[in-house]
């Protein structure tokens, strides 16, 4: 210290509270301490808002207390109840107070050529417009909860096809006694609207369904089991003018919930089916109260308990009728395990997955990909593609689309032919469909084809095939292809084959989709042949290998009666009324693609004619008259060297059109 100097450049050493802030700090920490005020003064603000609102809502809850308490109404044992309109009603018990329901709906309906519209108490129910001639077209049927007045089912019939009023008259029947049903045409109702339907109307209380006409326009309100409340109907004034606007209004009483609500013994089950019957309609028996029909099957196991251990992808959209009609088939068939049973819907549909959830299996949702066929097509790879993800021990898999019944040997039917996959390389597929198999066309159900087509419609196929060649080539969303007819092309199917049964083991009841309508329905599946019955033993299972195959084809056509020649297929006499023969006949076709006398016979046969199916090597196998068919192409097939010497082909030109 003692050598210690001053620095004489350093500044003089100020205490902190004696120091002078420069201008520019000091309007600095002046701008934030007003911020801070103002934050303050804004966070006290709110704290009084909260306080006061809380100090009102206190002070009203004991207000209406009293008011309560005091009422000069309230005597004896009953408390009076506010019902949605403010109106005070007696009630029963001292219980809370309660908000009622609203006691009745206000109903209006609208029949007109452009729009059919339903309103329930001001709200929007059902409003569709015109959006083509075909378009919502027909009879719409609305159908409420009689207690709450929601929405539980809305269909529309195109009465103007054929059926559609069969098909409305299956869905009213299934609708539980007691619910609000509406009625409303839409453009026009009645060409196929049959004397049968006109007298379900007619008994459900209508006076004028029996003279309803050519574009009528005509709405109905009743209670199934109970009375009409309205009805409307104004009648066109030619065949060439549509009726005016049909404006139907009803008021309908509600009735209480306890009285709607079903009393089943409370499990899992049950609980279910509660929730599913509040919120959805035309189900029929599944919400019976007294003999509710079970969603739980106890179905015994097939030979081959393997096939319980397949998964089945069920392909479904939003045609939940469909799919409830088929769940209820497959469930119940033989050898079925609900643990294997997956529904895939293609997009969120919200009744398809309450379906799949009543019967108690898994649904998948999933986000649409592509436009029409497309759309479908990538549907199928998602469904394919999950169901080997979801399980991932398989071999194996099952498809099934919505809108098939499922035979009681469905399971069995593929549990005997599973193992030829891992035998014999040149199997594509095994499917549980015949595309020629109609009544009059088929006979034995235990008898086995191979044919080139892919038949779809119920089939199995194999992870190997899946994940090894159709996955990676599948085509991609833009491409508007057909999933089946792209599995069909030589290039992806590579000469191998698909076994298919003699009588089908599914059945196309689906009216309805992208690629379907009533008459197609009605002309092409309708009249499939179907077995009814279980546990059928598949006939020489061995002898579907390739090779064996071939020799029990050459065995039969050496050992066939040649049919006569010289008359036409399409006269009626040109299958003999014989028993337990095997018939065979030879056709002109140059080449594999020549299907011109091939498109004649079918026609004349009433087989499926839209497209060529169901062959094996230019030769398609059937059952006419009752006796086993074999038709060959010649010179084409393999199989033409065995026409005899002196038998000239049958050729069946395409019928020329007439003049205009």
């Amino acid at each position: 210290m003692e050598n210690w100097k001053p620095n004489p450049k350093a500044k003089p050493y100020v205490p902190k509270k004696y120091q002078k802030i420069p201008p520019l700090l000091s309007s600095r920490i002046v701008d934030i301490s007003k911020r801070r005020f103002l934050s303050k003064v804004f966070q006290g603000a709110l704290i009084l808002v909260l306080l006061m609102t809380v100090v009102i809502n206190v002070t009203f809850i004991l207000d209406t207390s009293k008011k309560l308490t005091n009422d000069p109404q309230r005597t004896g044992e009953c408390e009076y109840i506010m019902d949605w309109t403010g109106v005070w009603h007696k009630a029963m018990t001292l219980t809370a107070v309660k908000m009622l329901q609203p006691h009745k709906l206000s109903i209006e309906v609208v029949s007109s050529k452009e729009l059919a519209a339903i309103l329930v108490d001001g709200t929007a129910m059902g409003i569709l417009h015109d959006e083509g001639f075909d378009k919502n077209r027909g009879i719409h049927v609305l159908v409420l909860n009689q207690a709450t007045g929601s929405v539980m089912a809305a269909r529309v019939f195109d009465t103007y096809n054929q059926d559609e009023d069969k098909a409305m008259i299956e869905f009213v029947n299934l609708v539980t006694t007691g619910r609000v049903i509406i009625f409303t045409i839409k453009d026009e109702g009645t060409f196929h609207l049959k004397a049968e339907a006109r007298h379900m109307l007619k008994e459900m209380g209508s006076l004028e369904a029996e003279g309803l006409g050519w574009r009528d326009m005509w709405a109905m309100v009743v209670v199934k089991g109970g009375s009409k409340i309205a009805e409307s109907h104004i009648k066109a004034p030619d065949l060439a003018t549509w009726a005016g606007r049909v404006r139907l209004e009803a008021e309908i009483p509600l009735s209480p919930i306890k009285d709607v609500e079903c009393d089943w013994p409370d499990n899992e089950v049950n609980q279910r089916r509660k929730m599913f019957c509040s919120k959805r309609e035309g189900y029929g028996d599944v919400c019976s109260c007294s003999q509710p029909a079970p969603l739980t099957f106890d179905v015994p196991p097939v030979d081959n308990g393997l096939v319980s251990k397949v998964p089945i992808a069920v392909i479904a959209s939003d045609r939940p009728h469909y799919l409830f009609r088929m769940l209820r088939t497959l469930l119940s068939s033989p050898g079925a395990n609900p643990a294997m049973v997956t529904v895939f819907i293609d997009g969120y549909f919200e009744e398809p997955l309450e379906v799949t959830k009543l019967y108690g299996l898994r649904g998948i949702q999933h986000t649409p990909l592509g436009m029409k066929n497309a759309r479908i097509s990538q549907h199928y790879k998602a469904s394919l593609t999950a169901s080997f993800n979801l399980y991932p021990e398989a071999q194996f898999v099952i498809v099934i689309e919505e809108d098939l019944d499922v035979s009681q040997d469905f399971l069995n039917y593929f549990g005997q032919l599973m193992y030829l996959f891992a035998e014999d390389p040149s199997l594509y597929c095994i499917s549980a469909w015949n595309d020629q198999g109609y009544e009059h066309s088929c006979k034995d159900s235990s008898l086995l084809y191979r044919v080139e087509t892919m038949p779809g419609l119920g089939w199995m196929l194999s992870k190997k095939l899946y994940k090894d060649e159709l996955e990676p080539q599948w085509p991609t969303p833009e491409k508007q292809w057909d999933w089946d007819m792209w599995m069909r092309t030589n290039t992806i199917r590579k000469d191998r084959e698909c076994i298919i049964p003699d009588i089908s083991r599914t059945y196309h009841f689906g009216s309805r989709g992208l690629n379907m309508n009533p008459y197609f329905q009605e002309v092409y599946f309708k009249n499939h042949s179907f077995v009814k019955t279980a546990n059928v033993k598949l006939k020489d299972v061995e002898k579907m290998k390739k090779e064996l195959y071939e020799e029990t084809l050459v065995n039969l056509i050496k050992s066939a009666k040649v049919l006569d020649h010289s008359k036409s297929p399409c006269e009626k006499d040109f299958i003999p009324q014989q028993q337990n023969v095997t018939n065979v006949m030879y056709i002109h076709m140059n080449s594999t693609t020549d299907y011109v006398t091939w498109n004649q016979i079918a026609k004349c046969f009433h087989l499926w004619d839209l497209d060529v199916r169901g062959f094996h090597k230019s030769m398609w196998r059937m059952f006419m008259g009752g006796n086993h068919l074999m038709i060959i192409g010649f010179p084409v097939s393999e199989y033409a060297k065995f026409k005899p010497d002196g038998i000239k082909p049958i050729y069946i030109p395409v019928p020329k059109k007439p003049d205009s």
